[in-house]
């Protein structure tokens, strides 16, 4: 038996599971995620025994296909919870992941404010959808991103654009289409490789503000609100490009499966 806490970050929902080593194969994450025949998930959380003393935890991520990205913003932000849930952590601390340490604070009642890390421009792209053509800056924040201004923000248009773009990169990337209806304010659908279109991504709302700060659209160092389906995350781009990103992390239940 398996056993496991649900959480969500406006709605990006995870399994998460302390464990003690990186057993659960691709195969059991997929079972896992299954939202009809599994508990039902964007991706598993393990929370691991740190490598570095100065952290608390370490998280490793697998998405709903069983792939493991290298960050997870809103799963950071649950596994945070989790820890501050069970006792483990009450002020700020350091979890690492696969992109390097991140440096989680719990603000009251249920947010985390989180080092989304380095904003870093990988160059441009464009690309031709429907007669027209789409400018995307290629921004990583540990993982890959690709964000648009130049496209409505239509879902279908999303789930049409996003998979074949993804392939067209060696390890794929998650994809942001991105509107600002007000200086300060960004609205956003997002595509994540492994996953699919989700409410949420906390990496991909960094990527935006950090795009859009390169495109003269916002400034560094305001709070930019990032309004994504599940709801908003407040972000702060630095002048070295670090992000910081706060929004909720909500404890849903306690569980138990079988990995047979």
């Amino acid at each position: 038996m398996l056993r496991f806490s649900k959480y969500e970050g406006l709605g990006n929902d995870f399994i998460v599971v302390d464990a003690t080593h990186a057993t659960l194969t691709r195969d059991t994450a997929r079972r896992l995620c299954d939202r009809h025949r599994g508990v039902g998930a964007d991706g598993v959380l393990l929370i691991l025994p740190p490598s570095d003393t100065s952290a608390l935890a370490r998280m490793l991520v697998l998405n709903a296909d069983g792939s493991r990205p290298e960050m997870c913003g809103n799963g950071l932000r649950c596994v945070a919870r989790h820890l501050v849930r069970t006792g483990r952590a009450t002020g700020p601390f350091v979890v690492e992941t696969d992109a390097g340490p991140r440096r989680c604070e719990p603000l009251p009642p249920d947010e985390i404010c989180f080092d989304a890390g380095h904003g870093a421009h990988l160059g441009h792209r464009t690309v031709a959808h429907a007669g027209h053509d789409l400018g995307f800056a290629l921004v990583s924040m540990g993982n890959p991103h690709a964000v648009t201004f130049d496209a409505a923000l239509d879902e279908r248009l999303l789930d049409e654009l996003a998979p074949p773009f993804s392939r067209t990169f060696p390890e794929g990337t998650n994809v942001e289409l991105a509107a600002q209806p007000r200086p300060d304010t960004f609205e956003v659908l997002v595509w994540e490789r492994g996953v699919g279109r989700t409410l949420a991504c906390g990496t991909g709302a960094a990527a935006v503000a950090v795009a859009a700060i390169a495109a003269g659209r916002a400034e560094p160092g305001r709070e930019l609100v990032v309004r994504l389906p599940g709801g908003p995350l407040r972000v702060v781009v630095g002048p070295d490009q670090r992000v910081t990103a706060t929004g909720p992390a909500v404890h849903v239940f306690d569980g138990e499966t079988s990995l047979a």
